[in-house]
């Protein structure tokens, strides 16, 4: 969510440069190649398959646009089933959707808001197609025994990690436990170009057909390669390359990514330091992250008592200039969830969660007096607003 700020503002979210961007997007026109899969968008591809040690890191033009080259390659069809969390984006279900996948709402764990584990095994059919864990603010699902169950039964798993990138699952990378995976490099994410995105593509037997549907449903790559002698139509596909002057933006980023993630890190922590007490005392949740995970600071939210307190929250930030915002909207109580059999209490946590839920303002250049601006607000709720809602009396929440 971006936000035209005035000064004095603290918006949500914004951009920030973290090194050489402007460099290498001088350099990117200075070689008069600013189409897709330059030597920029080449770079990045290694420095992805480098650092998380993927078979193959392909750029695209949106994480939407990875997850719908996923469904692509597992040849979704009208008939099949994907299980996903409704606590997501649209576009982690629309993408199989529109290959003609019916989507499975699977309910959130309390705690870290991931897909809850311990139902999926009662919403796999002979028509599940595909698991779609989505790893939440960045801590990652409970991916041993959803590997595990995904193997029993022989579904594939595709990681929707928009928010993960460099977080680990015991030690290992958020990303490279599924058959593939989609980052996100939107404006709002840590690491950023914009708009953009990737798929990680971790079989290696995926790869070949994965960069013909990219291009086009072309083989060009292999033509590139001097595998033919010329490219022609091979497959299905579309065009899912970023310019090259994207691609010069996000490496300068990714080459960035041990700083950006120390800064964010330090504003997820100050936070939980400096409201820890407060939410105790009121009964309000604060991120919870599992010792096994190491998460990048995608985010930092507060689970309220109930609604009235979330809205009288954001009210409160809002009167004094600064942005904090709610988020997902449970998927299954969508008009779009309600034509696949969404109803009501299908996914209850998912609910309640999605009624109660504030993130607060955070960016990677995120100053230390905003932020206590930020957290002077949220302190002093109690006897702005929260007395009148019956928040003293609110009884600490689950997560």
């Amino acid at each position: 969510m971006s936000h035209i700020s005035l000064p004095g503002d603290i918006p949500f979210n914004r951009p920030a440069l973290a090194g050489r961007e402007m460099d290498y997007m001088a350099q990117a026109l200075e070689q008069m190649h600013i189409s897709g899969d330059g030597p920029f968008s080449r770079r990045c591809h290694v420095c992805l398959e480098n650092a998380l040690g993927v078979k193959r890191a392909l750029l695209t033009t949106s994480c939407t646009h990875a997850l719908e080259l996923a469904a692509l390659l597992l040849n979704i069809a009208p008939g099949d089933e994907v299980i996903a969390p409704s606590f997501t984006f649209v576009c982690t279900v629309n993408a199989f959707v529109m290959r003609g996948a019916r989507p499975v709402f699977c309910d959130i764990r309390r705690d870290t808001l991931n897909m809850d584990e311990r139902l999926l095994e009662k919403l796999i059919t002979p028509q599940t197609r595909a698991i779609i864990p989505v790893h939440y603010a960045g801590v990652g699902c409970e991916m041993d025994k959803i590997m595990n169950m995904a193997a029993a039964y022989s579904v594939p798993v595709v990681e929707d990690n928009a928010h993960g990138l460099f977080g680990r699952y015991r030690g290992r990378y958020l990303g490279t436990f599924g058959i593939m995976a989609a980052q996100s490099f939107h404006e709002t994410k840590n690491f950023s170009c914009g708009e953009g995105g990737a798929l990680l593509i971790n079989d290696p037997a995926l790869v070949e057909r994965a960069e013909i549907l990219r291009e086009k449903g072309t083989d060009r790559s292999r033509f590139f390669r001097g595998q033919v002698d010329k490219y022609t139509w091979v497959d299905l596909g579309s065009s899912y390359l970023p310019s090259d002057l994207l691609a010069a933006f996000l490496l300068a980023q990714l080459e960035q990514r041990e700083v950006i993630l120390g800064k964010r890190q330090a504003i997820w922590r100050r936070y939980h330091r400096e409201l820890d007490d407060w939410a105790r005392d009121h009964g309000v949740g604060l991120p919870t992250v599992p010792p096994h995970c190491d998460h990048p600071a995608h985010m930092f939210h507060l689970i309220m008592p109930d609604v009235r307190a979330r809205d009288a929250l954001l009210a409160a930030l809002r009167a004094e200039r600064i942005l904090g915002v709610f988020h997902y909207q449970p998927l299954h109580l969508a008009p779009m969830g309600l034509k696949f059999g969404g109803r009501p209490g299908m996914c209850p946590v998912t609910e309640d969660i999605s009624d109660r839920l504030v993130r607060l303002p955070f960016y990677n250049d995120l100053n230390a007096s905003d932020q206590d601006r930020v957290v002077r607000v949220v302190r002093s709720f109690r006897s702005a607003a929260v007395c009148r809602n019956g928040f003293d009396k609110a009884k600490p929440s689950n997560h």
